[in-house]
Parts: C-alpha cells; sequence; structure tokens
C-alpha cells in the first residue's frame, strides 16, 4: 500500500482488533451454523463465504473438513470428544475474531450446552447463531455421503439424530429453512441478516 492515507501508524501499543477491522474494513463476528448432517451447512458456509468475499468482506469457513482432518484429527464422536472438538474450533474462531475476520462456523454442534459453551469462548456480543433448520427425512434423503445408511445399518454408533440426539436451538439469531429455500437463498437471507453487525 503506496497510499499513505490508506495507513494508520500505531506507535507503543498492541495492535487491537478494531485495528485490523479498519484495515480490513469490516466488523469481525463468528457465524455458527448448526444443523443436522445433510443440512446444507457446509455448502451454504461456502456460498456465503464466496458472497462476502465477492462484496469485498473477508471471510474464512471453518468446518469439519478443514478442522477435523488436522487440528481436532485425534478427536473421536463421543460428547467428550465433541465437547473438546467444539472448543477448539472456538478457540480457533476467536483468534480469527481478533484477527477482523469474518469465521463462518458450520458445525453440528447437536446441544444448547455445547453451542453455549462457544458461544461463552468466542463472546456473546460476537457470536451470531444461524440454525440451519432441515427435516431429519430430507436429511436422510440427501444422504451425500452415505453417513445415514451407515448409521441405520449399525455401521456409525453415535450418529447424530440417529442414535444420538440433535437439540434444536431454542432461540437462534437467524432461522434458514433449506426445505424451502435453495442454497443461493439460504446464503442471501444469512446475508442480509448480518449485514449490519459486519458493515464497519
Amino acid at each position: 500500500m503506496s497510499n499513505k492515507n490508506n495507513i494508520h501508524p500505531i506507535f507503543e501499543r498492541l495492535l487491537q482488533k478494531e485495528d485490523r477491522e479498519k484495515r480490513l474494513g469490516q466488523k469481525s463476528k463468528v457465524l455458527w451454523l448448526t444443523g443436522l448432517s445433510g443440512s446444507g451447512k457446509s455448502t451454504i458456509a461456502q456460498e456465503l463465504e464466496r458472497k462476502l468475499y465477492n462484496e469485498g468482506f473477508f471471510p474464512q469457513v471453518l468446518d469439519g473438513d478443514n478442522i477435523r482432518i488436522g487440528i481436532n484429527n485425534n478427536l473421536g464422536f463421543s460428547i467428550e470428544d465433541r465437547k473438546e472438538n467444539i472448543r477448539r474450533i472456538s478457540e480457533v474462531a476467536k483468534l480469527y475474531l481478533n484477527s477482523g475476520i469474518i469465521t463462518i462456523n458450520s458445525f453440528i454442534s447437536p446441544t444448547i450446552e455445547i453451542r453455549n459453551f462457544a458461544k461463552e469462548v468466542i463472546g456473546e456480543e460476537n457470536f451470531i447463531e444461524v440454525f440451519i433448520n432441515t427435516p431429519l427425512e430430507i436429511c436422510e434423503q440427501r444422504d451425500v455421503k452415505g453417513l445415514y445408511k451407515k448409521a441405520r445399518a449399525g455401521e456409525i454408533k453415535g450418529f447424530t439424530g440417529i442414535d444420538s440426539p440433535y437439540e434444536a436451538p431454542e432461540s437462534p439469531d437467524l432461522e434458514v429453512k433449506t426445505a424451502e429455500l435453495s442454497i443461493e437463498e439460504s446464503a442471501q437471507k444469512i446475508y442480509d441478516y448480518i449485514l449490519p453487525f459486519i458493515n464497519l
């Protein structure tokens, strides 16, 4: 950046979140997309990430694919491991938040307790809970990874929605019913909702 008007020198103090937000031209928030496997969370998160980026924002998606194979590859799917999974994700999201980045988290996070725990780590004022509300039967029909079939056959134990509970949010910040909306419409609905929170 050669234009000196774009540079705000900072002396004798640590960089703050507000400094990074100013540089990126946005307010950082953590969006927490929760819903059953197959509800469309990850696809909507990716569509939303593209939309935000194309509109000049700086977003980052965190989901099972980029977290489970890396930072959390030593965890299973017991309730204890799921809680540790969410704890680590929340701490990573908090680092992104403090870097001025809009983080889109896409995780089943099956219980109210687990999601409240995430909210506590990240900070309620920066946490936007989005319920990707898709009926179980539609998730099973989609079954893009064949996981429901395996769970019904007893090949996967502790699968959310089959033999492990999913507790829907009681009062999410936003509810997206994917049975009624396309991926693009779902992402647009979230975008329209969060815009006032992320605009500087």
